[in-house]
């Protein structure tokens, strides 16, 4: 059994480790176009504000350990072409420039997402940068330790813009943050809760809603960004505007996707193409609310469907149960998460549902450090099981949203909240928790 991986980031080396336990007799070769293997860019706003400075921490495995392990990897080669009916790869080895072909028996493609770099006018001027991997991060560094490197620019409002907003502000940069819509995270969060973040932000660094970047002003560097309502000084843009599939190797192989390229997958993390599998940033994943295929970019996703799939490549025969996309993000003083379907999500799908909102405290109020915490619970009009739910506030906030996780993953009802047994103690929680009020006055 021969199986061969594109991609070694995180669904690619999930599924190497996973594949070679299963099968330790099987040839396993991944080909990775970059020289970075198993990667979180996760950490990356953290590193560039200086909560660590080591870089090798956001690498969870280097290519001698692969090796150690008996999985074959090969860095800085690039798989250029895929003929389906011939098994057969044709990759080129940048190394060396030349390009040579090899077979499989069973594929992965785990080739990641690769950043959205709108058609801004002089988008080539020097200090505009995306932020997806390891030299993203080296770059921006750099420049930021320059002291001129004063004004920076933050374009785009999702979970990594808020992200380095924040660690720039924390280096004490001069921060505006543009956002073409009217509100930020627009994706993952109802209007209620980027309300409550906005606000914060406002106290932190300059946000700009609803206002379109056109393009640079400078003759090397980049020293103005214009917009339709403004000019601004830069020393440095970064540039946050979503990801989309690396969809370029597999466009013309006749695989299923969704609009914007993500591979859509069985259970099993198979395409509708015999032998070929898909797992990562590059792929679709079902979501057990709506029942439908979602793209949703994160590490948690990436990481459970190639195990999933290592284990299916390794002759197992097991089933990814789907995604109710959690995630949660802290920028400044808010903590805010979220999981399952949002207000609007729900009304997309056509689902017939209900809301409710509270506003209450973090813990007991003769213990430091008490703030407020705001919850909004989606669940069905008819049957009452929670669809949905997103919290923001001070420390503790967020973590809440595991629970409603859990919830939803095993169907309960708004109702059982009301006398669900949640732990008190005054540093940590109140006698009646936020969750067990939402539950108690849901109609």
């Amino acid at each position: 059994m021969k199986i061969i991986i594109i991609g070694a980031q995180a669904a690619g080396a999930s599924a190497a480790a996973k594949a070679k336990r299963m099968n330790p007799e099987a040839t396993i070769r991944i080909y990775e176009k970059s020289n970075i293997v198993s990667f979180g860019a996760c950490g990356l706003p953290y590193f560039i504000g200086n909560h660590f400075t080591d870089a090798n921490e956001m690498i969870s495995r280097t290519p001698e350990q692969f090796q150690k392990d008996g999985i074959e990897i090969k860095t800085l080669h690039e798989v250029m072409a895929i003929d389906v009916n011939q098994k057969k790869l044709t990759i080129k080895d940048h190394n060396t420039g030349d390009c040579f072909d090899d077979n499989y028996d069973k594929l992965l493609l785990a080739v990641g997402a690769s950043p959205v770099m709108p058609a801004f006018k002089n988008g080539q001027l020097k200090n505009i940068f995306t932020l997806r991997d390891l030299h993203d991060g080296l770059a921006i560094k750099h420049v930021l330790s320059d002291p001129n490197t004063q004004n920076v620019i933050v374009v785009g409002a999702g979970y990594i813009g808020l992200e380095i907003a924040e660690s720039l502000v924390a280096l004490q940069k001069k921060v505006k943050l543009i956002q073409l819509d009217d509100r930020i995270l627009v994706d993952a969060f109802d209007e209620q809760i980027t309300d409550l973040i906005e606000e914060n932000i406002k106290q932190h660094c300059g946000l700009h809603l609803q206002e379109r970047v056109l393009g640079f002003e400078g003759s090397y560097n980049v020293t103005h960004v214009i917009t339709d309502k403004g000019r601004y000084l830069a020393d440095m843009v970064i540039i946050a505007t979503g990801v989309k599939p690396n969809s370029d190797i597999y466009k013309d192989l006749g695989i299923n996707t969704l609009k914007n390229g993500a591979i859509i997958t069985n259970s099993l993390g198979q395409t509708n193409i015999t032998d070929i599998y898909a797992a990562g940033d590059c792929t679709a994943l079902y979501h057990k609310v709506s029942h439908s295929m979602v793209y949703i970019p994160l590490a948690t996703g990436a990481n459970k469907l190639g195990k999933i799939v290592g284990e299916n490549l390794g002759g197992g025969h097991c089933e990814y149960p789907g995604t109710i996309g959690t995630s949660a993000l802290k920028v400044f003083d808010i903590e805010a998460g979220r999981t399952g379907l949002t207000e609007n999500e729900a009304k997309k799908a056509a689902i017939p549902y209900k809301t409710v909102m509270v506003k209450d405290k973090n813990h007991s109020n003769y213990v430091a450090g008490q703030t407020s915490v705001t919850a909004k619970l989606i669940y069905h009009a008819d049957t009452r099981v929670i669809l949905g739910g997103q919290i923001a506030g001070g420390q503790g906030a967020v973590l809440r949203v595991n629970t409603l996780a859990t919830a939803i993953w095993a169907n309960v009802k708004i109702d059982e909240l009301a006398m669900m047994d949640f732990l008190y103690a005054p540093p940590f929680s109140r006698p009646w928790d936020i969750l067990n009020i939402a539950g108690s006055i849901a109609k």
